[in-house]
This record gives structure tokens, C-alpha cells and sequence, in this order.
């Protein structure tokens, strides 16, 4: 049976510790190296490749690893196999987390170790699953198409079971936000081949970047094999982003109640979600005359005291004094859990969540508090401030909402909540110029936020101009300080040479595939010329004379340009003619998910397409090209390239020699791994 096949490790426990996007990455610098040393990798050679991975490069000298090497492998000379190198590497890490002060080093190891993707110990949390089980459940419960697969348990595996097939990922993201996927475009049905199931894990992927989550090692295999830790990470970031999706100023615009009018309504309007809700959180503890300031969701709430004044402050007709005169914190806890019930907000938590301040599911438990009674009034005398924007503002909106995806999905160490805010530093773009071209930047020349000293901060962005100098961006009228002051549209104007050029320099890695274009720079007019080739050899009449043709709004060219590529991804009988302003919000709706299905890592929305946004147009048409590009000539017997994103750097150090092998399968070929819950009780 054809199906998808990653990096196998022979030893199961050993495979589990890593995704297959660092075992794909770890192997290709594996078999790099042996290439390098003749056919063999020996403990001798072996530290130089260790000192650059992930966790190891700023903690430990190669030296070091020599050390540690030669404690275990005494022979220099003894060869070392792949998954030898793998259990070393853990080892290592471990030793380093265990004894911070055995390499000299002063700092702790940022590693996969605590990253939000990867642990050295899966142990799934259970309290966390239960919760994300039951809110699975509640919202999902009358879904058409799950709701024979629901209610799921909470002590089995079934769960991860039923993300094998995508769709429930994808469902959920549609609730986090609403309208990101075109449901036509996800494989819904019962039964599911490994090539369908691994374009809607595909397509999830894609679509969860574009909502904001962080899936940088995070790929279509390990969501098909369930595994229980990355899926629980996954889950708990979309609902998160659900559960926060009302904390801004234009969703809850009252929020400007909570800020006194010293605060300049740029910086409130560039605040997390996460620090809106503490803010809000704060707002009514003080008015309830709570004395202390809760800063985080974990250690902060741990005694229930702040919870029995927020109650007090939002539903005083629920609150007790037993609450607030208990000495035992688990007591509280039931007492608050119990009042919160009366509000509906008992779903996410337990007294022991709080007790031992599970910060995931105490911010879930207050930001539903927040959607209950959020205790502001709805005195509009503000509210202007926030609704009045002009048509440049909403583009400008729009952009800025692209690009923050963009950066986020880069994988840098700064996750941007708000482009025009956290750029102001230089920082991130620094760590953006150095993901799109390493080793541009001077790390000695930048100062790493938090930056007090004002010029500081010029000098970031000074280098960042420079740079782009060097790269050849227009950057006649931009000065350091105007990125500092918050000039959005030149730091726009900035940020789009930036994401054109990453998108360029990853089709001229590819420039080989374009007939007679050897050592030629693809252009902007390349990939206009490719994309109308793509759909004239298609044997279909649409064309586009630039990427502002207003004929782009109808949807149909992308369509037809998708449709050349893959030619069995387009639906055509869901397909409208694109006439009117509905039609072709349909069809601009259904591109999007489409293009993020094959795999093209997009950010534009569907106004983007309506209203043709040149920027935006051409970013989609280039992943497109990128995608197409990596596609071998017959799709039906030959590899299908993974899933691509035109604007990330995740996998471009991938060896060819070790890359998944994604097999069409043969016509009629079906595996069932949704457990139907009725076909279950039936048996049961």
C-alpha cells in the first residue's frame, strides 16, 4: 500500500524523541558529513557537526564534545552511525541541562528541550488533554461531519486518534478563526487514503501559521502519526488564539475603559492578547480592592485569592466570604470553581490546575471569564477611537497582519504581536535579515532589546538599512529613526522588499527547473510569464497582463493556475463564474485554501485577491511557482515535494536524499482511521 514515508529510526523510543523535520534535518547534515569524510564518521570528526546544532552552539565548545565523546567511544577512530549520533546528541543535552556549569558557560541552553514543539520527555499532560478533550466536545459536538466521532474520551487515546485524518484540526481552526479554511477544500470523506490525509494535515499546517501559531518543527508526518505531545501543543495554541480572539480594541472596543488616559492608545492598541487579559484581570481586582498585581497566569493565581476577588468584581451575586476567609487553597479553589460554574467557566480547569498553576489552563479558564462577563460598560463616548479607520488604515491593517505571520513563521526567536510596535527596536528585523540571509548581520554592532538608550535603537535599525543597501532595496527616503518613530508605511515598504526578496531567493535556489533561465535571477516578469504559460498549456484561455489585472478578482486565473499544477486539487463543480462581489469572495476564499492544501505557505486574505493587492498577488503566484517548481514531471509515480512555504527557511538545508517520499496512491485505495462512535457503542 503506498503511504508516506519520513526518516525511520529502528529503535521506536528513539524515534519518538524527535519530529521528522529534525530527523529529516539532522540527517541530511549526517550524510553531509559522511560525504565530507570519505564514506565515515568517527568520533574524531563528529564534534565539529554537534557544535552547530540547536541547544549546543552557544553552550558547549567543540572541545567539549570531544570531552564528552571520548568518555563514551575512547576510540577516535570508530565510526559512528546515524543512530548513534542521534542518542549522543540527547545525551549530551542532557548533560548540558543537568550541569549548566560543566562547559564554562554561564547561560542555559535554549534548546528543543523546552521548546513548545518538543521535549525530551513526552509525557502528554493530562490534565491539559482532559481539558482540551472537553472543550473539543462542547464546541465541536454537533459538527455534521464529526459528531459520529464525538464525544471523544478523555482517558483514551482517541484523541489522537482522530487527528490522524486532519480534519478535526482543521474544524478547530475554523473556530479559532472563523473562515480560514474553505471547508471544500478539506478530504472529508469517511475514509481517507494516506495521500488525502496528509493534504489536509497540509493544508492545517499551513492554515495554523496564517492564524499565528508556531508549528517551525512541526510536520504533515507527525500529525498523521498522532503523536501526542506535538498534537496537544498544536490543539492548545488554537485555542488559545479561540479563546483570545475578542481581546483587542476592535472586537471589544470598551477595553479602552481599562487604560488611564496617560496611555497612548498606539501602545494599547499593540498589546498581546495574553496582556490585554492581564490588564483586564488587574482593572477589576484593583476596583474590588485586591492589593497585589497578578503578572502571570501560573504562580500568581496559585492561592485562588486573586480569582474569589475577580468573581466579587464581575459577579458579586456568586461570591462568598468563605472564600476569601479559608486558609487552604484547595478549598478555595473548589469554592471558585463552584461559583465559576454558575457563569459557565468550570470546562478548563480543576482545583488542582490551580493549585499548581497550570499557566495554559488558568489563561483559558480567565479568558473565559472574559467572553461570561467581561464587566465593561457599553458607554460608546470612546469607542470611536477604535472603529474610525480609513480605507489606507484597513490596508495597512491587512499588511501588517501578513507580514507578522511571515515573521512568525520564519521561526525567529521574537514572536511579533504587532509588526509596527515590535520592529521599532531594530531587533527583529535584524533576526529576520539573518534568517533570510545568514550571516548578513553583525551581531557585535546590534544591542539586544530591552533597549533603554534610545540611539541604541537607532543603530539596529541603521544596520537593518544598510543591509538592505547591500541587497539592493529602495531605501532612498528611510532613516533608522523612521523605523524607531513608527513610520507604518515605510516600515511596510521595508518589510515587503524583505518578504520579495526571501520569496526570489528561494525560486533562484530552484532556477535550474526554468527552461533556458540557467544563472539568471527570476524576476517579478518571470513569474507573470510562468504562471500565464502554467495555465495556456493547460489548454485554458485566462491570462493576466500584470499583477494589478483587475481580471485577478474573479478567482478564476488562480483557479485555472492551480488547476495546471495539480490538476486534481480544483473542485470545479463548487466553483463560481466570480461575477459578483459574493461569487468572488467564494472563489478568493476557496484559492487560499487550495494553494495552503498543495502546500504554499500564504498570508493573504481573501480581500487581498477581491481587491487585487499587487504585494499580495505576487507573493501567492511565486509559492505557487515555488511549489510547482519542487513537483516532479508525473506526480502519479514519482515523489511529491513537502509541503513548501515560499516564505520559510525551514526545510532549505534538507538534502534531496532525504526527503518524504509522498506516493499518489493507486485509484480506489482507502485506510479507515476515524473510529466511528457509533460503529464503536455498536460492538461495545
Amino acid at each position: 500500500m503506498s503511504g508516506f514515508v519520513g526518516v525511520v529510526v529502528s529503535d521506536p523510543s528513539l524515534q519518538g524523541q524527535f519530529t521528522q523535520v529534525e530527523l529529516r534535518s539532522f540527517k541530511a547534515k549526517f550524510l553531509s558529513l559522511k560525504r565530507d569524510s570519505g564514506g565515515h564518521v568517527t568520533t574524531k570528526n563528529l564534534p565539529g557537526l554537534m557544535k552547530k546544532l540547536r541547544g549546543l552552539s552557544e553552550v558547549v565548545s567543540e572541545d567539549d564534545i570531544a570531552a564528552f565523546l571520548c568518555e563514551v567511544y575512547p576510540d577516535a577512530d570508530q565510526e559512528i552511525e546515524f543512530e548513534s549520533f542521534l542518542r549522543e546528541y540527547l545525551n549530551l543535552q542532557a548533560r548540558v541541562s543537568s550541569d549548566d556549569g560543566a562547559s564554562g558557560s554561564k547561560s542555559r541552553p535554549s534548546s528543543f528541550l523546552k521548546s513548545s514543539t518538543t521535549t525530551l520527555i513526552h509525557n502528554p499532560n493530562q490534565a491539559e488533554k482532559s481539558s482540551y478533550v472537553a472543550h473539543i466536545n462542547a464546541y465541536l459536538g454537533d459538527d455534521p461531519f464529526l459528531k459520529k466521532y464525538l464525544p471523544i474520551d478523555p482517558a483514551g487515546d482517541d484523541l489522537f486518534n482522530l487527528v490522524k485524518d486532519g480534519v478535526l484540526l482543521c474544524k478547530l481552526i475554523n473556530l479559532a478563526v472563523p473562515g480560514t479554511i474553505d471547508e471544500r477544500a478539506i478530504n472529508k470523506k469517511r475514509i481517507l487514503n494516506p495521500w488525502e490525509r496528509n493534504e489536509n494535515h497540509t493544508l492545517c499546517l499551513n492554515s495554523a501559521k496564517a492564524i499565528g501559531c508556531t508549528v517551525v518543527n512541526l510536520g504533515a508526518q507527525d500529525l498523521v502519526e498522532g503523536r501526542p505531545h506535538l498534537v496537544l501543543g498544536l490543539i492548545s495554541q488554537i485555542i488559545k488564539i479561540q479563546l483570545l480572539a475578542d481581546l483587542n480594541l476592535k472586537k471589544t472596543p470598551q477595553l479602552v475603559e481599562i487604560f488611564d488616559d496617560s496611555k497612548d492608545i498606539d501602545e494599547v492598541l499593540s498589546l498581546s492578547p495574553e496582556k490585554l487579559l492581564l490588564q483586564w484581570m488587574n482593572y477589576h481586582l484593583r476596583r474590588a480592592g485586591y492589593k497585589k498585581t497578578v503578572s502571570n497566569f501560573s504562580s500568581d493565581v496559585k492561592d485562588g485569592e486573586a480569582y474569589a476577588y475577580l468573581i466579587k468584581a464581575l459577579a458579586p451575586e456568586h461570591s462568598s466570604e468563605t472564600a476569601f476567609e479559608t486558609k487552604d487553597p484547595t478549598v478555595r479553589a473548589n469554592m471558585i470553581l463552584e461559583q465559576a460554574e454558575k457563569l459557565d467557566c468550570k470546562r478548563y480547569l480543576s482545583p488542582k490546575d490551580i493549585t499548581e498553576g497550570s499557566p495554559n489552563l488558568n489563561l483559558a479558564f480567565v479568558a473565559q471569564i472574559f467572553q461570561q462577563r467581561n464587566g465593561l460598560t457599553t458607554d460608546n463616548k470612546q469607542i470611536k477611537l477604535t472603529q474610525s479607520a480609513s480605507r489606507d488604515d484597513v490596508i495597512l491593517s491587512r499588511d501588517e497582519r501578513a507580514f507578522r505571520m511571515w515573521i512568525n513563521s520564519l521561526g525567529v526567536t521574537t514572536y511579533v504581536n504587532n509588526v509596527f510596535d515590535d520592529v521599532q527596536n531594530g531587533w527583529v528585523l535584524l533576526e529576520v535579515l539573518d534568517k533570510v540571509l545568514p550571516g548578513s548581520v553583525n551581531w557585535k554592532l546590534a544591542t539586544k532589546p530591552p533597549i533603554k538608550m534610545p540611539f541604541r535603537k537607532v543603530e539596529n535599525c541603521n544596520q537593518v538599512i544598510d543591509i538592505g543597501k547591500q541587497l539592493k532595496f529602495s531605501v532612498v527616503n528611510l532613516a533608522g529613526n523612521d523605523i524607531v518613530q513608527g513610520n507604518k508605511k515605510l516600515t511596510v515598504a521595508l518589510l515587503w522588499q524583505l518578504m520579495r526578496f526571501n520569496i526570489l531567493q528561494l525560486l533562484n535556489k530552484l532556477r535550474f527547473h526554468s527552461q533556458g533561465s540557467q544563472g539568471k535571477e527570476i524576476t517579478d516578469a518571470d513569474i507573470l510569464s510562468w504562471a500565464n504559460s502554467k495555465v495556456k498549456a493547460s489548454r485554458r484561455n485566462s491570462r493576466i497582463e500584470s499583477f494589478k489585472d483587475k481580471n485577478i478578482s474573479s478567482g478564476i486565473f488562480f483557479l485555472e493556475l492551480l488547476s495546471a499544477v495539480q490538476p486534481r486539487v480544483v473542485n470545479w463543480k463548487v466553483v463560481s463564474k466570480g461575477v459578483d462581489d459574493d461569487e468572488k469572495k467564494l472563489n478568493a476564499t476557496y484559492i487560499i485554501s487550495i494553494a495552503r492544501k498543495l502546500g504554499c505557505c500564504v498570508f493573504l486574505l481573501p480581500d487581498d485577491i477581491i481587491e487585487v493587492n499587487q504585494k499580495m498577488i505576487l507573493t501567492l503566484t511565486a509559492s505557487i511557482m515555488y511549489w510547482s517548481l519542487q513537483k516532479p514531471q508525473q506526480p502519479e509515480t514519482s515523489e511529491e515535494p513537502e509541503p513548501s512555504c515560499a516564505a520559510s527557511d525551514a526545510a532549505s538545508d534538507i538534502a534531496s536524499e532525504d526527503s518524504i517520499s509522498l506516493v499518489a496512491p493507486s485509484e480506489g485505495e482507502e485506510v479507515n482511521s476515524l473510529p466511528d462512535k457509533s460503529v464503536q457503542h455498536a460492538n461495545g
